[in-house]
């Protein structure tokens, strides 16, 4: 900045400082003025939190729903284990259809370790109802007709 000596002075800001201001109270009409504003930030904010909770809900219902049919398609390699072990228990060749059961038996622990998970991911996301936000609306209208806790 240039100071009023017409030198450069790279500390001044050419702002004045003000003054402290002091809050006076709003009218009745200022208030009333302001509720349609203010109800309508309030049902802004309900609709973003009745969408973070849907997503909430859903992701956790598509990562349990991914679970199980990962699940299920271990399970088809399973039949097709003991399929290939009943082959080979048939044509008594013992170390090949051994081989063949403990594969299977791996696969089927595979298979109920993720359908328990994701029947666990699914049941967090059921019912796919916004509760939270349900409450919150509730709570909303009670304040509005002037019950509960002030």
């Amino acid at each position: 900045m240039v100071d009023s000596t017409g030198t450069m002075n790279p500390g001044a800001t050419g702002v004045r400082p003000s003054a402290p201001r002091v809050k006076k109270k709003k009218s009745l009409v200022a208030l009333l003025s302001d509720v349609p504003t203010l109800v309508t930030d309030l049902l802004k904010g309900e609709i973003e939190l009745l969408k973070l909770e849907m997503l909430r809900k859903l992701k956790a219902a598509g990562i349990g729903v991914g679970l199980l049919a990962g699940a299920a398609i271990v399970l088809l390699g399973f039949i097709g284990v003991l399929l290939t072990a009943a082959i080979f228990a048939l044509s008594l060749v013992m170390p090949g259809w051994l081989a063949a059961l403990l594969v299977a038996a791996l696969l089927l622990i595979l298979a109920v370790i993720l359908g328990l998970i994701g029947y666990r991911s699914l049941k967090k996301g059921i019912p796919p109802l916004p509760t939270e936000t349900i409450d919150s609306l509730k709570r909303d209208v009670n304040v509005v007709r002037g019950y509960g806790k002030r």
